[in-house]
């Protein structure tokens, strides 16, 4: 059944991919913005093309997390909180339709207006927007937001505040942010900034905030309930002020979104197939093929669905903390990836029907690209070529092993790589030039069964090469605060990627994150030919050069050997309850942000 859709969808960019040499937009007042071109939908567009008008309001969705929470506030570094609740319990000037590569609309902001050369943009605020508890929204709400995020919230807020020169209230409604650096792609992130109510922290330390303070937003979902570390609860809120606006029908249709934490992923499925739960995303192909047939499956009461997606693979594995002198030597990193039998565990965890992760941005038109580096990529390169790893300019694949436990090819070349990087074994042990044993620590999260399976058949391939690492595993909150702070050696990570990639990923390895806590850089990375990727990325003028400075970030992320990935999940697959619906139409981005619960809906049959 992908023909029709991906075919629909392979038009769409195409036409998009012809307006991406395009002027960016004149200074008048817009109902959306791209960052190429002009926006898909009209100004009196109906709803996003993935949601259903029409959808009835009603129900509740209940899904599953392993681990816990001891915050309410998804802003800030402190703490771990429900992921959700930083897209379900906020919103933003603008939103972000998920059917277009880069592409917002209004939402609490009537119109967008930007300079000719994208230098600065103006937001008018809608009249009816107001907060849950009835209070208006306001230019100060806005101003405070900004700043305070910009300054004192989590860091992925930081760098965009610091392109902005100048922020300004230029009417009753209006606000104007001016920036100091030629950024394009800056008019659009300043519109996705969530939106705080300025009176519900004053007096308060936003930055310390916990469960104390159950935030007040002008989003359709309120916090109604919850027990730290166990459930939230979220209600719909009658009195929502966007009910009306385009941008939101047919989305938020639910009267609850529940979330409850369990403590391991084998726990969470019991309490799927007994019906606390009534919808579970589930990541290994084999467990759906053979563990999905209880009696709601079979009784029809909870259906399958298989769900396509044209997004990036991301990156998801183990990923070696160059901060640590165990993993500064590429060559030790390539031996990990070495001793690492993908092939083994992919036959053993899931009878070898999940593919690999091969790049940061495989599975899309953005990942590098097999072979030598050429043309345009080629030419971005090939300043960096004396600091490259090998590979990069040449061409490089992730090492295949020959499916056997014993791995002994690979297994040689780790420790021919070890050898190379000053280590020898001694009485079967891998020692460095002083004679102490090669060693590090896995850091895992309590409750992750697969990534806990997958580790104990990587530590028996590393016992071949003379490596006993250590296991710790800890709760969810000690495990945030660890990774935020990068005290580990090696941990479990998944880094998102989407079709338009820009100003976030020097967050993502950018230098800065090298000692600067919270940034997605767990690796520690400082490569001036990434950094010069990315600049190239924002910089492009056409989809040409975009996908050329992608291509190359890609190539220097990946021969870089920071991560050992494991599976790609090119489809999801969602097992619900039968009353859970979601339209025929399915955004480019699948399964992601923004499509369930958002656009789904409770329909009884």
């Amino acid at each position: 059944m992908r023909s029709v859709f991906f075919l629909k969808r392979h038009i769409s960019i195409a036409a998009l991919t012809l307006a991406l040499s395009a002027q960016f937009a004149t200074a008048d007042p817009q109902h959306g913005i791209a960052m190429y071109g002009d926006p898909e939908l009209p100004p009196d567009f109906v709803s996003l093309p993935y949601a259903n008008p029409e959808a009835p309001k009603g129900g509740r969705i209940v899904t599953g997390e392993v681990g816990g929470f001891d915050s309410l506030n998804p802003h800030i570094a402190k703490g771990s909180t429900p992921w959700q609740l930083r897209f379900l319990a906020y919103e933003s000037l603008m939103g972000r339709n998920w059917d277009e590569p880069f592409t917002l609309y209004g939402l609490l902001a009537e119109s967008i207006e930007v300079g000719e050369n994208r230098d600065w943009v103006e937001f008018v605020l809608r009249e009816e927007a107001a907060f849950s508890d009835g209070t208006p929204l306001t230019v100060e709400d806005v101003m405070w937001s900004y700043e305070t995020l910009g300054t004192i919230g989590h860091p992925r807020y930081h760098g965009a505040w610091k392109k902005v020169a100048s922020m300004e209230q230029t009417g009753p409604r209006s606000i104007r942010f001016t920036f100091n650096e030629d950024d394009p792609e800056m008019a659009l992130l300043i519109g996705m900034r969530p939106i705080l109510k300025k009176a519900q922290w004053d007096g308060k330390e936003f930055d310390a905030s916990g469960i104390d303070e159950v935030p007040i937003s002008t989003a359709p979902y309120v916090i109604d309930e919850f027990e730290a570390g166990r459930y939230v609860s979220l209600k719909r809120n009658p009195d929502y002020w966007g009910r009306d606006v385009n941008f939101m029908r047919g989305q938020a249709n639910l009267d609850e979104i529940r979330m409850e934490f369990y403590g391991d992923g084998t726990a969470m499925f019991e309490a799927f197939k007994a019906g606390a739960l009534n919808s579970s995303r589930e990541f290994n192909v084999e467990k759906w093929d053979t563990q999905y047939d209880f009696p709601a499956i079979d009784s029809g009461d909870v259906v399958k669905s298989v769900i396509p997606h044209e997004r990036p693979s991301g990156m998801t594995g183990f990923v070696m903390n160059t901060r640590r002198e165990q993993f500064k030597d590429w060559r030790v990193r390539d031996a990990m990836l070495h001793a690492f039998n993908f092939e083994f565990i992919n036959e053993t965890m899931t009878g070898s029907k999940q593919p690999r992760i091969t790049s940061y941005l495989s599975n899309s038109v953005l990942g590098m690209q097999d072979g030598p580096a050429e043309g345009r990529v080629r030419d971005l390169l090939e300043p960096f070529a004396a600091d490259l790893l090998p590979g990069a300019l040449d061409g490089y694949a992730l090492p295949v092993s020959d499916g056997t436990e014993r791995n002994r090819g690979n297994i040689r070349a780790a420790i021919d790589l070890m050898e190379q990087a000053g280590y020898t074994i001694t009485d079967g042990k891998m020692v460095g030039p002083d004679g102490a044993p090669f060693t590090f620590e896995i850091l895992l999260q309590q409750g992750s069964t697969e990534e806990q399976s997958i580790i104990d058949l990587y530590t028996q391939s590393l016992e071949r090469v003379g490596i006993t690492p250590t296991i710790t595993t800890i709760d969810s909150a000690q495990f945030k605060e660890r990774t935020t702070n990068y005290d580990f050696d090696m941990s479990y990570n998944r880094w998102g990627m989407s079709l338009s990639p820009g100003n976030e990923q020097k967050l993502y390895w950018g230098c800065d994150g090298v000692e600067n806590p919270g940034t997605r850089n767990w690796m520690g990375m400082c490569s001036p030919a990434a950094e010069a990727m990315v600049d190239a990325i924002l910089q492009s003028d056409s989809r040409d050069d975009f996908v050329a400075a992608t291509r190359a970030l890609d190539r220097v992320l990946t021969t870089g050997r920071y991560v050992i990935p494991i599976y790609q999940w090119n489809i999801s697959r969602i097992a619900h309850a039968k009353e859970l619906k979601y339209p025929t139409e399915i955004p480019i981005y699948g399964d992601w942000i923004g499509w369930q619960p958002d656009v789904w809906w409770w329909e009884e049959e």
